[in-house]
């Protein structure tokens, strides 16, 4: 276990360190940015509101094939895009299964567990 813990140690270390380069790359990237700020902002200005229609349009037709798709129960290709129906999910009550299955065993067979997995998370 002290082995694992020396890795985490490690490991925050790195994180932190790659925090301070990040932090140093974007001060030297807004050093560098406010050479051609203005013409970034002109440009900005330029082409805002053309992508902003055509990305409104696009949700709009999305919302549009979504709708049609479940209305229709089948999935539809495109010329470059598919919109792929897909059903319902089945979900069981786990914990209710598991205490029929304390008194019926024989449905322990159809029971199937997955693999343990590991996540690691920033202590605060």
């Amino acid at each position: 276990m002290t082995d694992i813990a020396a890795k985490l140690d490690e490991l925050t270390e790195l994180r932190a360190a790659a925090e301070i380069t990040r932090l140093d790359y974007e001060a030297k990237r807004e050093q560098i940015l406010q050479v051609v700020q203005a013409e970034l902002e002109a440009l900005e200005t330029e082409y805002a509101p053309l992508l902003e229609a055509a990305a409104a349009r696009a949700e709009t037709l999305e919302a549009e094939i979504k709708a049609d798709v479940l209305a229709a129960g089948a999935s539809v290709k495109g010329g470059g895009l598919q919109a792929v129906y897909v059903r319902g999910r089945v979900s069981w009550d786990t914990a209710a299964l598991d205490d029929y299955a304390a008194n019926h065993p024989e449905v322990q067979g159809f029971r199937r567990q997955g693999a343990p997995s590991v996540s690691l998370r920033t202590l605060k």
